[in-house]
C-alpha cells in the first residue's frame, strides 16, 4: 500500500473516544470509495467472511478497512465502539453507518460513500448501495455513525492538483479529448451527466460521450474533475472500456497492483495486451500520475489492436 500521512485527527480521537480510532496511515476517500465499490454483486452470507463464497456486513466494512490499513472489530455491534460518533448531517465519505434491522440495537453496518448512498453487504441481494434516507426501510433503521479516521478528498486534490505540471502530465480533460478525436465519437450532446460540467464547458461533448461509453463514470460526488491529474489505475480501466479490450494469454504480474486491488482486471488487461509494461522493477505505478508522452503512447498501443 502506499505511503499515507498521518492527520491530526488521530490526537483527537484518542482523547475523546475511549476505543479511539486506529492509528493507520490515513488514506483518500477515493482509495476507500473505489476499494468499497470493487466488490459490489460479492454474494451474503450470516458469518461469512468471503467476497466469493459469501460475507457479511461486517466481515465486508472489516475487509475494506482492512484494505487501508485500519483493523475494525468483527461485529457491527463492536464496530459501533469503535471511532467518534458523528451526526447524520456531518456525515463524510468513509464514515461507518449503523442500523437496528433486528429490532434488538446495532445489526447491520455500511461505509458511507457521500450523497445520501452507502454501501453494504445486504441479505437482500449482497454488497450494494442504497439510500441512508431511503424511507421504505433504511431510513428508518438508522441509528448512528462512526468516524473511524478522516478519509482526506477534495481539498488536498485540487492542492495536489494545482502543483501538478500540465505541460507534462495528462489531466483528465486531456484524456478525454484525445480519446474522442482517437475514436471519432459523437459529440454533440452536451447534457452533461456530471455535475462539475455544464451544458457550455468545453468539455461537455467529449466527458458525455464517454459517459455514454462507460469510460467515465465520475467520482462518488458525480464529478469529472476535468482540470485533475489522472492516474496509471486510473487510466487503466479508461482506455480498456474506451477501446474494448479483452484479456489475452500472456499477462504480466505487477508487484504493486495484486489480485485484492481495485484496478487489477484492467490492468491486467492492457498488460496482457501489451499496451503497458510497466514502470520498471516489475512495477505498474498505479497511482502515479500520467504522462502526456506516455497517454500518447499507450492510446498508440491500444488502437493497433484488432
Amino acid at each position: 500500500m502506499k505511503k499515507k500521512w498521518f492527520l491530526p485527527i488521530f490526537a483527537s480521537f484518542m482523547i475523546f473516544s475511549g476505543h479511539g480510532a486506529n492509528q493507520a496511515e490515513a488514506a483518500s476517500a477515493s482509495d476507500l470509495t473505489n476499494t468499497a465499490l470493487s466488490y459490489i454483486g460479492a454474494p451474503y452470507k450470516y458469518g461469512g467472511t468471503s467476497i466469493t463464497y459469501g460475507i457479511d456486513c461486517s466481515a465486508y466494512t472489516q475487509l475494506v478497512f482492512s484494505k487501508m490499513g485500519i483493523q475494525l472489530n468483527r461485529t457491527s455491534s463492536g464496530q459501533y465502539q469503535q471511532g467518534v460518533s458523528v451526526s447524520k448531517s456531518n456525515l463524510q465519505i468513509g464514515d461507518l453507518v449503523f442500523f437496528n434491522t433486528s429490532g434488538r440495537g446495532i445489526s447491520h453496518v455500511g461505509i458511507y460513500i457521500g450523497n445520501g448512498k452507502f454501501v453494504s453487504a445486504t441479505t437482500s441481494g449482497g454488497v450494494k448501495v442504497d439510500s441512508i434516507n431511503d424511507p421504505y426501510y433504511w431510513g428508518n433503521k438508522y441509528v448512528g455513525a462512526k468516524r473511524i479516521t478522516k478519509f482526506t478528498n477534495e481539498q488536498i486534490q485540487e492542492v495536489k492538483a494545482a502543483s501538478v505540471d500540465f505541460n507534462v502530465y495528462a489531466s483528465r480533460g486531456k484524456v478525454a479529448e484525445k480519446l474522442v478525436e482517437i475514436l471519432g465519437l459523437d459529440t454533440s450532446d452536451t447534457n452533461s451527466p456530471f455535475r462539475d460540467i455544464s451544458a457550455n464547458s468545453k468539455f461537455a461533448g467529449v466527458a458525455t460521450a464517454l459517459y455514454k461509453k462507460g469510460a467515465f463514470t465520475g467520482d462518488p460526488d458525480g464529478k469529472f474533475n476535468p482540470n485533475s491529474p489522472i492516474t496509471r489505475a486510473e487510466l487503466s480501466k479508461v482506455l480498456v472500456i474506451a477501446f474494448g479490450l479483452k484479456l489475452q494469454p500472456d499477462v504480466e504480474q505487477f508487484k504493486d497492483i495484486k489480485p485484492d486491488h481495485w484496478a487489477y482486471e484492467n490492468v491486467s488487461i492492457l498488460s496482457s495486451n501489451k499496451v503497458t509494461i510497466g514502470i520498471g522493477d516489475g512495477l505498474f505505478g498505479g497511482n502515479k500520475n500520467v504522462r502526456l508522452d506516455h497517454l500518447d503512447l499507450f492510446i498508440e498501443r491500444a488502437k493497433e489492436i484488432e
